[in-house]
């Protein structure tokens, strides 16, 4: 089936024409490994991930390459902060970025690439750069002359004399033109840990020139697919176009997806102003990572969302209830064809979730199709939802209640009994907290562990 994709070069939802049949490239930016990230940066490793799912379940070969910032202004900065090696920082924050992903059921990449281990392929592209004229050598690095590029800003709509000052003012480096971007910083005295020997200098990358060298190493001169968040299209997406650009003459990529931001109680969420949560914030809050994967795919992943506690909780509801209903079904059935179609219709139109989990939903109420055949379409929708119901379904049925849920339990019935219905309530809200939902039924009550 033909898949749509929306464009952010071109602002238009276009048919997905691979480079090569049958087989797709996507780079995704990954997380500078500094600090914890947060469940903003989580949603749009979500997107990375239903994207290539999307893909594979149209019978693609993916290929899906992501890369790890390891070396940076804010990596150096805060190694010094800690009086740690710097890759000892990075190597702890990757992982706790890799465990937060797996938990999300986040499929790894087939590829990872770390800056550092870029070095000859960044210091090469310099190289280019400054032979066919498009970067200088000033006293402090190397700088990339946006003046010499072609078609600069196109993918932000902007133009070489239109930048905003707030992203001039704020740039970490000192340069000749304030629009210019570093592609190198010499090392300065007292700077000597994180530097490597290139022809033009001592020194360190700066942080876009690392991923147009780690993108075409793994993916060539031009890729299919590039993604990240709303936040990277400019600066960072924008001149790893004119970089790349530059130095191959080649189109860079042929789809740029961007994801929505993720606000917190209706503010932008942002790590300079202390505002973010983790994903241990959220099962602190009792809302396990598969519920926020839930709700995420609940939006548009281009569209701006809110998030709330009461909103994840209902998330979390929703999805205990498509586990049990989940369980119930019998096992042995076969996919539903026509339920499958719409399906593929639905995730191929712009990676449309909400309307594929709204078809979710019509699948487990539906009259007509039988249980075990249910089942099995859920599975099938479960390759790209990747709620992996089965494995919730299974850890559910092995991991016995603890007795202090069960007593709770018990507390509430008393008190449904007694027509006590807010102390009812609360007992249930103190169980979601800890999480578990109960069902009521003719015969008492059921407990379910919230996945």
């Amino acid at each position: 089936m033909n898949i749509y994709l929306h464009n952010t070069l071109t602002g238009k939802k276009e048919l997905f024409t691979p480079i090569k049949k049958g087989a797709v490239g996507i780079y995704q930016c990954g997380p500078t490994v500094y600090d914890t990230v947060h469940i903003g940066n989580l949603r749009t490793s979500v997107l990375y991930d239903i994207v290539r799912r999307v893909f594979e379940f149209n019978d693609y070969t993916v290929t899906q390459v992501m890369n790890i910032t390891d070396v940076d202004d804010k990596t150096i900065r805060r190694s010094s902060e800690e009086n740690v090696a710097l890759s000892i920082l990075t190597q702890k924050y990757e992982k706790l970025f890799l465990d937060d992903v797996a938990v999300l059921h986040i499929k790894p990449p087939h590829i990872l690439l770390r800056a550092t281990e870029a070095i000859p392929e960044i210091i090469a592209l310099i190289e280019t750069l400054l032979k066919k004229g498009f970067a200088y050598k000033a006293d402090d690095g190397i700088y990339f002359s946006i003046k010499k590029s072609k078609g600069y800003g196109v993918l932000a709509r902007l133009s070489v004399e239109s930048h905003t000052e707030e992203r001039i003012h704020n740039d970490e480096y000192d340069k000749e033109h304030p629009r210019d971007f570093a592609l190198w910083k010499f090392s300065e005295s007292g700077d000597e840990k994180v530097v490597w020997e290139a022809p033009f200098g001592k020194g360190r990358p700066g942080w876009h020139i690392e991923c147009s060298a780690m993108s075409i190493k793994a993916l060539g001169h031009t890729i299919d697919i590039h993604m990240g968040g709303a936040d990277l299209i400019f600066p960072h997406h924008t001149n790893e176009i004119a970089q790349s650009e530059a130095a191959t003459g080649e189109l860079f990529v042929h789809y740029w997806l961007h994801g929505g931001m993720v606000n917190v109680n209706d503010d932008k969420m942002a790590k300079s102003k202390k505002n973010f949560l983790k994903r241990v914030d959220l099962e602190e809050q009792g809302i396990s990572p598969v519920a926020y994967r839930y709700w995420l795919l609940s939006a548009h992943y281009r569209t701006q969302v809110n998030v709330t506690l009461e909103a994840l909780q209902a998330a979390q509801t929703a999805l205990t209830k498509l586990l049990r209903h989940f369980m119930d079904f019998e096992n042995g059935g076969s996919a539903d064809a026509r339920y499958i179609e719409q399906f593929n219709t639905l995730i191929n139109d712009d990676v449309d979730m909400p309307k594929a989990l709204a078809l979710t939903w019509e699948l487990v109420k539906s009259k007509t199709v039988k249980p075990e055949d249910k089942k099995a379409t859920l599975l099938e929708f479960d390759k790209v939802l990747g709620l992996d119901l089965a494995a919730l379904a299974a850890a559910e049925i092995q991991e016995p209640t603890p007795p202090e849920i069960t007593a709770l339990a018990e507390e509430r019935e008393v008190a449904r009994k007694e027509k006590d219905w807010q102390k009812a309530d609360a007992l249930r809200n103190e169980l979601l907290s800890r999480g578990y939902d109960v069902k009521d039924t003719e015969k008492g009550f059921e407990l379910k562990k919230v996945t």
